[in-house]
C-alpha cells in the first residue's frame, strides 16, 4: 500500500468498521461513493474524511501487517 491513512481521531475508525459491517467487501466503494458525493457538494473536508476513510477500509481488508511490527 502506498500510502498509510491519516486517521484525525477514533471516529473514522468506528465509520470504518461500520461499513465493513453493512456493506462487506463493497464498504471501500461506499466510502468512495460518499467522497464523491462530498465533493460534488463542495464539502472539501468530508471529502477528504471519506477518502481516508476508503484508506482504512483497504488496509484493514489485508491479511497481513502493513508497515513497521514492533
Amino acid at each position: 500500500m502506498e500510502h498509510l491513512p491519516y486517521l484525525a481521531d477514533r471516529r473514522e475508525v468506528a465509520d470504518a468498521a461500520e461499513l465493513i459491517r453493512s456493506f462487506g467487501d463493497d464498504a471501500g466503494s461506499e466510502a468512495a461513493a460518499r467522497a464523491d458525493r462530498s465533493r460534488d457538494l463542495g464539502n472539501h473536508i468530508h471529502f477528504c474524511r471519506w477518502r481516508q476513510i476508503e484508506r482504512l477500509v483497504l488496509l484493514l481488508s489485508i491479511p497481513r501487517a502493513v508497515g513497521t511490527v514492533h
